[in-house]
């Protein structure tokens, strides 16, 4: 009687996971729509745009979407934003709005807005902005309100300076983040909000940033530049089936927001067009961000807190954070990252199903003397990388003061990381984990880890560890480092 023996292999099965990853990203593309109580949900079908940044000019090289057709029609249907129906919807084009690409609509935005503040104690409005480029300044939004983009609909910022309005920086940075003084508004602006949605049809807003990354090359500009869509003081937030293109600087900031949900959007910029970032929670509490794809010039997600003695006084953390099912690139940054601005404190961040390619690093966290804080709690899983330069990167000595008055004593803490499930090719660092002699990083877990590692020559040293305590459990590849503790 012959007797089979099945051999495992990591390497199949580090293939086999990695082909259908790319399998479930084809498959949720393409998803039509899923009916369910209250309207439909619509999910993105795009073909995502890669970026090319030369000296003079920022070009997209391919940026064709594909959007789904709907088999309802706006009026009787809210998207996939069905939690809370409105009683009143306005379209845009009832307020003089022209979607052409010429005229400039700020007023009409700014009248539809109107028009559902007035009705916020009777449920709220839905202003639908419908297919067209519509040209616009930076405009305030309100409470109870939705904001839904058809397909082949496109709000766009306008490239006038003098029309971005300027506003005060924030009190956990006291310092304009490129500049001193205050800063530019972002294109969707909003303050002490309760109930506010952006959703649609996979309709897009652009930033047209080009003009101000060019801007802030050659030196030329004299504040800080403003976000994509900036939401502060607010709660009951959602973000979805959107595309967001093209911002002058950070793509989506909730700022010491409760319940924030960004789920099935695309965000898009150039890969090194200079700190765009995708979402980045500051100091907010129940933050869920899933099913996205970014591919953008700085992080995809990076979770803050504050700066130095601004953040330590506001000291609002932030706080139950989850990203799940995340697509990510970034070739100067990182697709997860903490930080380096932690001052208010980060902890109980969950990233489950991370999916990151073509990138200089997976998952960081940064943070250094003077910034005082604390990230905790820190939970990863699930990560598969392809061509990624560093995949889990932790320092303790990096990131930059708003001024000279930081208090060099003001420690970080970084404790309780763990990792579980980390799976990749051509990654050429596996981990480099940084702390310091007055900032030692304590309670890091490893388990389960498989990685090929390319273009390093010296392949005695590819995990790189400096005053840590931590361990590591089951199958670890590449061998780490001795300060881990290998635990069977």
């Amino acid at each position: 009687m012959k007797v089979f023996r099945i051999r495992f292999s990591y390497r199949k099965a580090f293939c086999t996971s990695w082909l259908l990853a790319f399998l479930f990203l084809s498959y949720w593309q393409r998803i039509k729509k899923n009916d369910y109580a209250g309207g439909s949900r619509l999910v993105i079908s795009s073909n995502h745009a890669e970026y090319v940044l030369n000296d003079n000019s920022y070009i997209a090289a391919s940026s064709s979407f594909e959007n789904d057709d709907l088999s309802q029609s706006l009026h009787s249907s809210t998207g996939s934003s069905t939690r809370r129906r409105r009683r009143h919807v306005f379209n845009l084009t009832e307020f003089g709005a022209v979607g052409d690409n010429k005229t400039v609509n700020t007023g009409a935005f700014e009248a539809a807005v109107a028009a559902v503040r007035a009705v916020e104690g009777d449920g709220g409005g839905q202003i639908i902005v419908g297919p067209g480029i519509w040209l616009t300044a930076p405009f305030n939004v309100t409470s109870h309100m939705t904001l839904f983009l058809c397909q082949d609909a496109s709000i766009v910022g306008i490239q006038t300076e003098s029309l971005w309005p300027l506003i005060p920086v924030l009190p956990s940075y006291g310092h304009g983040h490129e500049l001193p003084g205050p800063r530019y508004s972002s294109l969707i602006h909003g303050q002490y909000l309760n109930d506010f949605i952006i959703t649609g049809e996979n309709g897009s807003i652009d930033g047209q940033g080009a003009w101000w990354w060019r801007q802030h090359k050659l030196r030329k500009l004299k504040y800080t530049r403003g976000h994509l869509i900036e939401l502060l003081w607010s709660s009951n937030i959602e973000i979805s089936n959107v595309t967001l293109r093209n911002s002058p600087f950070w793509t989506v900031h909730p700022y010491d927001c409760t319940n924030v949900t960004i789920h099935g959007v695309t965000i898009l910029a150039p890969l090194n067009a200079p700190n765009t970032d995708g979402i980045d929670p500051d100091s907010c509490r129940n933050v869920l961000v899933e099913n996205c794809y970014i591919s953008v010039g700085d992080n995809a997600v990076a979770i803050k807190s504050g700066w130095d003695v601004y953040g330590t006084q506001y000291a609002r953390p932030c706080v139950n954070i989850t990203i799940r099912n995340l697509f990510a690139r970034s070739l100067i940054s990182g697709g997860v990252s903490i930080g380096s601005e932690v001052s208010g404190g980060v902890e109980d961040v969950v990233v489950d199903g991370l999916h990151i390619w073509g990138s200089r690093s997976a998952v960081r966290i940064k943070t250094s003397t003077g910034r005082g804080g604390y990230v905790r709690n820190i939970s990863y899983s699930n990560l598969t990388l392809n061509d990624v330069r560093v995949a889990i990167a932790i320092q303790t000595d990096s990131g930059e003061h708003p001024n000279s008055g930081f208090d060099p004593r003001a420690f970080p803490q970084v404790s309780n990381i763990s990792f579980n499930g980390i799976f990749g090719s051509k990654v050429r660092y596996p981990v480099i984990i940084s702390g310091t002699q007055e900032v030692p990083i304590t309670g890091i877990e490893i388990r389960n880890m498989n990685l090929s590692v390319t273009q390093n020559k010296n392949k005695k040293n590819i995990f790189q560890c400096s005053f840590l305590q931590g361990k590591v459990v089951g199958y670890i590849f590449p061998l780490p480092c001795k300060e881990l503790v290998h635990e069977i």
